[in-house]
């Protein structure tokens, strides 16, 4: 059975129900007061007479129905006129319907003879008309009411699916974003690096070039591992980061020391991809570059009330000047890979770190990774 049918059938169903209850209301009311005043009721008469009429009606509905629609009364006010106009015509229709019908079950509410059909309608319509009427608009009204209800589920569904599609756009922009900010610094440290080890070719320093082009390699293969992560776990983040180290100090040899100091406590805390090696990278071009001594980098990870700080500081010759300056393309993307991961939650702060050297302070949400192994992207 098509649901287009089982529509129509508790269609069928629910209006002779309907006018089953309202033909047991009027048989109701027509029969307590005689019963209340201790006189006799022709059951026959009331129940087959109230009936009968309200059976009419139910076959008649379906084209009430259909004028409700063709004309709502709640879309314009002229069609309340026009309905009023149609209730009486209803009204006689049912009324010329009936007729037949009582006098056909001998049930026809009026002394012997019975009248003929013309005689029934007139006698039924003169004090009969109004109930007719009544009854059109019970049932434009239900209607009505019904169709609102209806407009209104509608309108509620249409109105969370656009907050769903809003959602999963939003969702879409924000992931595109972090994407594109994550590609721009990828390109950043492959330059960089391939800038160095063209460097050491020219200077004829092939070992240390080879040494180089062979640890970028491996670089580049654990970049591709999470090409489409936008977090990774602390200890993913700190292998990628001594890779990283690794070829710097090929290049600077031993001007440039290192010391990570991660804890194992917070190994498995998601941190965002790459948050750490533009970080660094600005300390080795701006605290190894600009002095001829060796500078030590340092990398620390604590925990602390639901707050992960990652640390890095240098011991080179600090900030140029008491305020910092315009940050470059790597601080900036981290800065605004932050804001779109975390919002309000997470800051990068760039200061003085005492008499030497600069220190720069991540603090980001402690996010874990899920039970399930799946990639945060």
């Amino acid at each position: 059975m098509s649901p287009r049918t089982r529509q129509r059938i508790r269609l069928i169903v629910g209006v002779w129900l309907g006018w089953t209850i309202a033909g047991l209301f009027y048989i109701i009311q027509d029969t307590v007061p005689r019963l209340y005043r201790g006189g006799t009721v022709p059951w026959k008469y009331v129940f087959v007479g109230w009936m009968t009429g309200m059976y009419v009606c139910a076959a008649l509905t379906p084209a009430l129905l259909w004028l409700s629609n063709r004309w709502p009364i709640e879309r314009r006010g002229a069609y309340v006129a026009l309905h009023l106009c149609l209730s009486v015509i209803f009204s006689v229709l049912a009324t010329t319907l009936e007729v037949p019908l009582l006098l056909l079950l001998g049930v026809f509410p009026a002394p012997h003879p019975p009248p003929s059909i013309a005689a029934g309608v007139r006698i039924m319509l003169s004090f009969g008309i109004q109930g007719g009427v009544i009854r059109y608009w019970a049932v434009i009204a239900l209607h009505a009411v019904y169709r609102s209800q209806k407009d209104a589920k509608i309108r509620e569904r249409e109105a969370f699916e656009l907050k769903v599609q809003a959602s999963e756009l939003a969702q879409q922009l924000t992931t595109a974003q972090l994407s594109s900010l994550k590609m721009q610094l990828q390109p950043h440290f492959l330059f960089n690096t391939l800038g160095a080890i063209m460097v050491l070719i020219q200077q004829q320093k092939t070992a240390q070039a080879e040494s180089m082009v062979e640890k970028l390699g491996n670089l580049l293969r654990l970049t591709l591992d999470d090409v489409e992560a936008q977090e990774v776990p602390l200890w993913r983040e700190l292998e990628f980061l001594r890779l990283y180290l690794s070829i710097e100090q090929v290049r600077f040899e031993d001007r440039l020391r290192v010391r990570i100091a991660p804890s194992a406590a917070l190994s498995e805390v998601l941190v965002p991809h790459m948050v750490l090696q533009p970080i660094v990278e600005n300390a080795v071009r701006h605290g190894l570059g600009q002095s001829e001594e060796a500078v030590t980098i340092e990398v620390k990870a604590t925990g602390s009330n639901g707050t992960l700080t990652l640390v890095v500081s240098d011991d080179g010759p600090g900030l140029l000047s008491a305020k910092p300056g315009r940050s470059g393309i790597g601080l900036t993307n981290t800065r605004n890979r932050l804001a779109r991961l975390y919002g309000d939650a997470a800051h990068l702060v760039i200061e003085q770190a005492g008499d030497r050297g600069v220190q720069v302070t991540v603090t980001l949400p402690i996010r874990t990774v899920p039970q399930e192994g799946s990639q945060c992207d």
